[in-house]
């Protein structure tokens, strides 16, 4: 089956506004495509069609989390993360507030909306400010759990959620552990960590490379910050060879991450896969994730190349 994960926020969110009254919903006018119109339908006085005023989202999210709600700040990645930055750092992180800034139609799975619309510097920049917590879920079952997840957590945290339908890989029954990376396949050749959408494709080509006698370890490394260092630790130490691979910029995002934890920990080769230091262009999202390299075949490329 494939779902968007932004789907997957939108049904969860409403669920979790059917048993917590302090469970707010604010939107920046794109409520139909980040998907929070689910809870608006279903709670009307608990949501916020802010307008396309980024800032007024974001300090207005602020207010209502020093009252006790636990507010949910969605619109476009590009949006959240760049427009209302200064909002998101002085009125969010500094004071430690218990605000989910829900970033949608994050990297260039964005397709047609084109370069300008296309967050590749998101993780980068959350990753960067004290307190935030960054997760990008790998499919729409993982994503609806780190939903829940982010209603229990106390503090600033940024949600990242996809436009593009990508395959499920996990069963209902799957325990998300907000702190703790999943180990999805063995290997001790060489560890892949992926994140987000791109853990399908770890797999895939994971199972390519078996067939070739190559036996690589996938982690989904859903939360960027704080990384589990101790697996990232282990994956050095065991395999002896790491791949990244996000839909993000390699500059500042999940390979940087881990290969801050590994020259400190357990220095041994890194080989990051993400998107170049450019930004994207428009077209169909699922083309241009392959044309930037983002792809099970690249991954198997790179592989080899060790």
């Amino acid at each position: 089956m494939n779902s968007a994960t932004r789907e997957a926020f939108g049904k969860a969110l409403a669920e979790l506004g059917a048993t917590n009254p302090d469970i707010v919903s604010l939107d920046a006018d794109l409520s139909c495509t980040t998907k929070s119109a689910t809870f608006a339908k279903a709670f009307p006085e608990r949501f916020f069609n802010m307008g396309i005023a980024e800032a007024d989202l974001m300090a207005t999210a602020a207010g209502l989390a020093t009252c006790g709600k636990i507010p949910f700040a969605s619109t476009f990645a590009v949006f959240a993360t760049c427009r209302a930055l200064d909002q998101i750092r002085n009125s969010i992180c500094y004071p430690m507030l218990n605000v989910k800034v829900v970033g949608t139609h994050a990297g260039p799975s964005c397709g047609e909306d084109g370069g300008s619309h296309q967050a590749v510097e998101d993780i980068a920049i959350m990753r960067s400010l004290p307190h935030m917590v960054v997760v990008v879920p790998a499919d729409d079952v993982e994503a609806e759990k780190v939903v829940h997840a982010a209603a229990d957590y106390i503090g600033p945290m940024y949600l990242r959620f996809a436009r593009l339908a990508s395959p499920t890989i996990h069963n209902e029954d799957y325990e998300f552990d907000l702190f703790h990376g999943e180990v999805m396949r063995d290997g001790n050749d060489v560890a892949i960590i992926a994140c987000g959408m791109m853990v399908p494709r770890a797999l895939d080509a994971a199972e390519q490379l078996a067939r070739e006698g190559i036996n690589a370890r996938v982690v989904n490394m859903h939360t960027i910050k704080p990384i589990d260092e101790e697996l990232v630790e282990q994956c050095a130490r065991e395999c002896g060879k790491i791949v990244t691979i996000e839909e993000a910029s390699y500059v500042g995002g999940l390979g940087s991450a881990v290969c801050e934890v590994v020259a400190e920990r357990c220095p041994v080769p890194v080989k990051r896969i993400g998107m170049p230091d450019i930004f994207g262009k428009s077209g169909a999202g699922a083309e241009l994730l392959d044309e930037f390299g983002l792809s099970a075949e690249h991954i198997i490329e790179v592989v080899k190349s060790f």
